[in-house]
């Protein structure tokens, strides 16, 4: 239960551009399509696709630490760290486990199947979009535990984009796509509020002060 009263007091300490533009990014936000990022070496490719979630309105990333822990690079996140929910998991099948019971089909990208081409791909349920590693892509556990497949077609000697770059090829088109359907694809009215608390939050440099004297008001 978002505390509106809150929500109120904390909104007195920024700016009415400030507001507006988060009212405003929040009705293109979405949890329809999500993302997860699975065991990528280099921290700067996961800011990257971070980058990319916040560009194209992808609220939640999922990140996946079998071996490699990562710290976002924050100055190639540009502060789309803030603006994004990031959850991280010790192992695939946890993160896997946890978006199933949230209703979304396990759609694995990978240049080495043949199930479905970018432009054919069908928006028909919330789908978590999992990315692998730079040198050898997703596990055999996310491959065989996929719901489907998707890759990018490609007409060169390369088979495979960096990381970063196939993320960003692959949201542009498909929340394109999902925007373009009938879909209820946006947040809930409570999911706004929630993220609204937690933006202004994030705005305000003395939160900590600003907090404790809210909680001595009450």
């Amino acid at each position: 239960m978002i505390d509106q009263q809150l929500l109120a007091y904390l909104e007195g300490f920024i700016s009415e551009e400030r507001k507006e533009r988060f009212l405003e990014v929040l009705e293109e936000r979405t949890k329809y399509i999500t993302v997860a990022i699975e065991d990528v070496y280099q921290k700067h490719n996961t800011s990257a696709v971070i980058r990319s979630c916040e560009v194209f309105g992808i609220q939640e990333a999922h990140v996946i630490e079998n071996k490699n822990a990562k710290i976002l690079d924050k100055e190639i996140a540009m502060g789309a760290e803030k603006w994004v929910d990031v959850y991280s998991y010790p192992n695939s099948g946890s993160c896997i486990e946890t978006l199933r019971k949230q209703g979304y089909k396990i759609i694995a990208t990978t240049p080495h199947a043949d199930d479905c081409l970018l432009p054919d791909f069908k928006i028909d349920g919330r789908a978590a979009l999992f990315f692998g590693t730079e040198k050898d892509g997703l596990s055999e556990s996310v491959l065989k535990q996929a719901d489907g497949f998707l890759k990018i077609g490609m007409h060169g000697f390369t088979e495979s984009l960096n990381i970063s770059v196939s993320a960003a090829i692959i949201l542009q088109q498909l929340v394109t796509k999902l925007r373009k359907t009938d879909i209820d694809w946006g947040l809930t009215p409570a999911e706004k509020l929630e993220k609204r608390l937690d933006w202004s939050k994030k705005s305000i440099k003395s939160i900590n002060d600003i907090l404790t004297r809210y909680e001595a008001s009450e």
